[in-house]
């Protein structure tokens, strides 16, 4: 993604701490009181300009999302949706979804939604694919038992690598689409990539995996 600097993107950001939020390792532990209730977090890893995280904090009220996307010129679309919609439900955090566990305690996060996230194509890369087994069991020290990383991607190889990924780990795949947008799937909110994507005819990919219990 070719990223266009946007050097008002800082003062913007810091001009809206109660959307983006400031010193977020600060939250640790405390997001159900940032949230004012204690409805489930779900969190979106790569949330981009913000069109996935704004719907699905529309479709579901009771659910709280926090979107997390580490570059400032891009974060700043996302919070111009988010000041644009009034979302009660929805916080954005600036920050790297690499250091997740600075900014969550066990059990705050019930689900983690990757979306088109880069498939770093080269095998020598495959450590910093968001799928890899050192990002799973981060994402699994973040969540109670039974969290759910739901999975979407327009790339074919990082699909199967992620589905392997999935099970090689010990997880339970729940939900597995070779095309979702010729699926039964209901509710499904769109990336923009996704309507990018999908408008060309190309498939869109989608799972869903469960951490299982350790023995």
């Amino acid at each position: 993604m070719r990223l266009r600097n946007k050097p008002w993107a800082r003062e913007k950001i810091s001009a809206h701490p109660q959307y983006i939020i400031p010193n977020p390792e600060e939250a640790k532990g405390h997001w159900h009181e940032i949230f004012g209730n204690n409805n489930p977090i779900h969190i979106e890893v790569g949330t981009g300009k913000g069109q996935f995280v704004t719907g699905m904090a529309k479709q579901n009220p009771d659910i709280n999302y926090i979107g997390i996307e580490m570059y400032e010129s891009v974060i700043v679309t996302a919070l111009d949706r988010l000041i644009e919609a009034g979302l009660p439900n929805l916080k954005l955090l600036n920050v790297d979804g690499a250091e997740l566990l600075n900014y969550f305690e066990k059990g705050e996060v019930g689900r983690v939604y990757l979306n088109f996230s880069d498939p770093w194509p080269k095998s020598r890369h495959a450590k910093r694919r968001l799928t890899y087994k050192t990002f799973l069991s981060l994402y699994e020290s973040l969540m109670p038992e039974g969290g759910e990383v739901h999975f979407k991607t327009d790339n074919q190889g990082l699909f199967e690598f992620s589905l392997k990924s999935f099970s090689e780990y010990g997880m339970l795949l729940t939900f597995v689409s070779l095309d979702l947008h010729n699926s039964s799937f209901e509710g499904n909110v769109m990336t923009e990539y996704e309507e990018k994507f999908s408008a060309k005819g190309q498939r869109i990919y989608r799972s869903e995996a469960r951490f299982q219990p350790r023995a």
